[in-house]
């Protein structure tokens, strides 16, 4: 009977110690969050009690588990089992007490500072740290994992005699994952690209919606997902249209007859504009750009404070002002003439053909 009671209360009771433990800290930490609404830090912390829990239950299942004699049998397995077990929640624990820090750390900077830049810049390489600190933190605990087992512990000699040669053969066969590695440390301690930015990449127009420390998601305006190496952001150029600020100006064209209304037309533009919200009014211009046989091209200028807005006021502007010419104006569009040319008025215009067929019809007397 002894030998069925024991384990039950070796694990009952680190089951239900685990549980107090457990309760008690989740109470304290939504007690710190209630007094501390202006830090997230322990709403984060709170987010790791599942491994928090774990932790202490493992490790008190470690530490006991000995005197359960009906586990003498599977004493090695099921403490090999424990270790395991201990050593991966610890590092999913260590994770997750990482990421609350972070997060913490970037929400204070983010209330801290209202450019938008500067914060976007902080929020890349706060992502990016924290892929890093989470490679280290589960590649540490699989190793530690592996030398539990005596096997691993005795070709561990034999492993770090071979590691030089072992690393030169790693490094050129990932040559292009390490590549892309660095590249990430660059671009996020650079100050390249940074999430939210409006980027320009093979004439693909989007934004930053995520980087890793090997691939770079860019949403474009219809809504796919461009992912690209981040060594092409390090190798090649490309447009970044938030780098410094995100005001921009923008142009819009219109080809026209040569009879044009321009004054009339610049002063439609300062109307639809005053009516655009999208316009930062900073400044604007209409002039003509160029001139051909047919028609001349007349350009405008916009401006508003971002790649959103800036698309916004050019088809606001686009549309409104040709709706306006075809209305008011419909003399201004282009045209194919088809018409006689119009003759400068100090021209003396030619007899129709009428009066000279009269003035040359004389009365045919004869063959002479």
């Amino acid at each position: 009977m002894e030998t069925v009671l024991r384990p039950l209360l070796v694990i009952g009771g680190s089951v239900l110690l685990t549980l107090a433990i457990g309760w008690a800290t989740d109470l304290l930490l939504r007690k710190a969050d209630e007094r501390n609404p202006e830090t997230p830090l322990w709403e984060l912390l709170r987010r790791g009690r599942i491994p928090y829990q774990l932790v202490i239950c493992t490790a008190l299942l470690r530490g006991s588990y000995d005197q359960a004699e009906l586990l003498q049998e599977h004493k090695v397995g099921v403490g090999r089992t424990l270790t395991l077990t201990l050593i991966g929640s610890a590092a999913w624990l260590a994770i997750r007490i990482a990421a609350a820090i972070v997060e913490t750390s970037y929400s204070r900077y983010a209330r801290a500072h209202r450019d938008a830049a500067r914060v976007r810049r902080v929020r890349t390489q706060v992502e990016l740290i924290m892929r890093v600190v989470s490679a280290i933190v589960i590649v540490v605990a699989i190793a530690s994992m592996l030398l539990t087992f005596p096997a691993m512990r005795a070709a561990g000699a034999s492993l770090l005699a071979s590691a030089g040669i072992l690393g030169i053969v790693a490094g050129v066969a990932a040559q292009s994952t390490l590549s892309n590695l660095f590249a990430g440390l660059q671009i996020a301690f650079g100050d390249m690209v940074r999430i939210g930015d409006t980027v320009v990449v093979d004439g693909e127009w989007g934004t930053v919606d995520e980087i890793t420390l090997t691939f770079l998601t860019v949403r474009t305006w219809d809504e796919r997902r461009i992912t690209m190496p981040v060594s092409y952001f390090t190798s090649k150029p490309f447009e970044n249209w938030s780098r410094g600020t995100p005001q921009m100006t923008g142009i819009v064209y219109w080809h026209l007859d040569h009879s044009a209304p321009i004054e009339a037309m610049r002063e439609k533009l300062r109307d639809i504009l005053r009516n655009c919200t999208a316009w930062d009014g900073r400044a604007y211009s209409l002039q003509v750009t160029d001139t051909t046989p047919n028609s001349i091209q007349v350009r405008a200028l916009v401006t508003a404070k971002d790649a959103d807005d800036i698309w916004t006021v050019r088809v606001a502007v686009r549309e409104q002002m040709i709706t306006w010419l075809s209305a008011e104006h419909p003399y201004a569009l282009p045209r194919v003439n088809t018409s006689d040319a119009v003759l400068p008025p100090t021209r003396i215009p030619p007899p129709d053909r009428a009066s000279l067929r009269k003035a040359y019809d004389f009365p045919r007397t004869g063959r002479g």
